[in-house]
Formats: C-alpha cells, sequence, structure tokens
C-alpha cells in the first residue's frame, strides 16, 4: 500500500489476509512464491498440494491446520492438479456458503478460453497464464484490497 492512502488499520487487514496457493509442481509453487515476495506481498501464505488437500483444508477436514472463519483468504488455484483439479475446487466452493465468497485468482499453464470462462462463471476474479508475472501481483493486490 503506497502511504497516506490509507489508515493503519487498512493497513493491517490487507497484512493480515492469507493467501493459499494450489499447486502440485514445486518449480511452480516456488516461482508464483518469488514473484509474490518480489511483488511486495508478505501476507502469510499456506501451500497446498493438490486440489483434494484444498477442497480438506477449505471444508476443515484434514489432519493439520484447516481454514479459520474469522481469517480472510485469497486461492491461487492452479486447475491441472491431481485429485481433485481445479474446476472441481470451484464448483465445490460455489455450493458452500461458507466458501463461495473466498476470492480465487486460477494460475495455470492453460491458455483454453472455454476453460478460462468456465472459471469465471464459478466466480473467480482472474485467470493468469503460468509463469507468474506483474499480472498476478496486480490481481492479488485488487483482490486483496477489496476483501
Amino acid at each position: 500500500m503506497i502511504a497516506g492512502n490509507g489508515s493503519d488499520k487498512e493497513t493491517q487487514n490487507v497484512k493480515e489476509v492469507v493467501i493459499l496457493v494450489a499447486e502440485n509442481d514445486a518449480g511452480h509453487l516456488k516461482l508464483i512464491k518469488k514473484c509474490l515476495r518480489r511483488g511486495g506481498l508478505d501476507n502469510e501464505i499456506i501451500e497446498l498440494a493438490d486440489g483434494q488437500e484444498t477442497l480438506d483444508f477449505l471444508f476443515g477436514q484434514a489432519d493439520g491446520p484447516g481454514r479459520q472463519k474469522d481469517k480472510k483468504y485469497i486461492l491461487l488455484l492452479d486447475i491441472r492438479m491431481p485429485g481433485a483439479d481445479g474446476v472441481e475446487v470451484l464448483e465445490k466452493m460455489q455450493q458452500d456458503a461458507g466458501l463461495k465468497d473466498i476470492p480465487v485468482i486460477i494460475v495455470t499453464t492453460s491458455r483454453d478460453d472455454e476453460l478460462a470462462e468456465r472459471c469465471y462463471s464459478l466466480g473467480c476474479k482472474a485467470h493468469i497464464v503460468k509463469p507468474p508475472d506483474e499480472m498476478l501481483i496486480e490481481a492479488v493486490q485488487q483482490v486483496r484490497q477489496n476483501l
């Protein structure tokens, strides 16, 4: 946030947003995290290895820590993952009143326009084609400011 554009409370609220990264490729995960940090986003990041782990976290079915209802999240979601793919994750989120308002940004290698439209119809806020760059930073910052 640019100095003078918001109160300390607004800055604190933006920083408290947790970024979930659902990505099964370790190299892509590293690039996404590096891009976020280079863009000045120092939010907490939780790594989710695939679609099923993402669903388990969101629905509180994981063995480890799950989603906390008092926290705000942004989900960076890959489409092509083993187990549950990104579209399935989006579909299940839209069916749950507690999850459908979590903003989702698709971060994928797919340039398939029909798939992108499907994701938008399921409520995603942005569709970013890898490798991650300033478009990802801008999308996260915009979504984060609107939470």
